[in-house]
């Protein structure tokens, strides 16, 4: 048995996520005090006891799940599981920090701060109302890719942003843009397409701005080579070296999501299970979609921590 550890991205946060492990494990309530002192605020309280229409805003989602993922990787530590005994570990989006975090790449506290910028410099990027994402039911990045830029029109951008599985690829832009893709893919046979309430177009030319104030956060921050591979979302292969893992994390704000063809890689180099580290389990809906001859666990209760012995 290959494993690969894998942490989600926006989307899978859920209030009341990572409380109970931090009241059963001391190391992952530690890492729910090392991020409220980073960010210097009771974020733990946020997600514990909030509304999740303030836990999902943009800038308190991101460190909230890296926060949710690396206290369920205590967890599973405090069991007796290393990060190296996972073949490689990837993230989607967001995730793919949490993923570097885990592999002792970036500490915690860096992780926390760089989170909490990504959050402030996506939503400030482009105006309320401007932008938006749709998921295309049905079809495949490739015939995604031809939708964008059918309905691409002069002054506008949508793009395909997340090749999640091979029945759902989101496309991310101008409004208006992403509302005649979610037109065309229907007449090029997709079963359905969703306008998804987010508040900003992720991962597209227009989060540009994102990718600068990225791209000065992270030379601030030292980033070491992880202790297992890192499967980059933008590339969908293996990396490690850390000047790679910084450029990357900067071109992954305006770039596609490819996690069908990371999990892809990561089985044809011989990973045949996947830990989803943290909360929910929308990780493993798409890796069955993607190839369901590999098997899917989920991490984020003190029970499944606990019966990880018997895997």
């Amino acid at each position: 048995m290959t494993i690969a550890f894998v942490f989600p991205g926006q989307g899978a946060q859920a209030i009341g996520m990572g409380q109970a492990l931090a009241e059963t494990y001391p190391a992952a309530k530690a890492v729910f005090e090392e991020v409220d002192a980073a960010l210097e605020e009771n974020l733990s309280k946020l997600i514990w006891e909030g509304d999740i229409e303030t836990l999902t805003l943009t800038q308190n989602a991101q460190p909230a799940l890296m926060a949710t993922s690396l206290a369920a990787m205590r967890a599973l530590e405090a069991e007796g599981i290393a990060i190296d005994q996972a073949a490689f570990v990837a993230g989607h989006s967001l995730g793919e920090y949490s993923a570097l975090a885990a592999a002792g790449s970036i500490s915690v506290a860096d992780t926390a701060r760089l989170l909490r910028t990504r959050g402030e410099a996506m939503q400030s990027a482009v105006p309320v109302g401007i932008g938006a994402m749709a998921a295309l039911l049905g079809l495949d990045f490739a015939t995604v890719k031809e939708v964008a830029a059918e309905a691409a029109a002069p002054g506008e951008v949508v793009q395909a942003a997340n090749d999640n599985d091979p029945t759902q690829v989101v496309v991310s832009g101008h409004k208006a843009a992403v509302e005649r893709a979610a037109e065309i893919a229907k007449g090029r046979g997709a079963k359905r397409a969703v306008m998804l309430p987010v508040s900003a177009p992720f991962h597209c030319a227009l989060m540009q701005p994102a990718a600068d104030a990225m791209a000065e956060a992270l030379a601030a921050v030292e980033i070491k080579a992880p202790a297992v591979p890192l499967i980059a979302n933008v590339r969908a292969d293996v990396v490690r070296d850390p000047a790679e893992i910084r450029q990357l994390l900067v071109e992954q704000v305006t770039g596609s999501v490819r996690w069908r063809e990371s999990v892809q890689v990561m089985a044809s180099k011989g990973v045949t299970e996947f830990w989803e580290i943290g909360s929910g389990k929308a990780l493993s809906g798409m890796i069955r979609k993607i190839d369901r001859s590999l098997t899917c666990r989920q991490f984020g209760t003190p029970e499944a921590v606990a019966a990880v012995k018997e895997a």
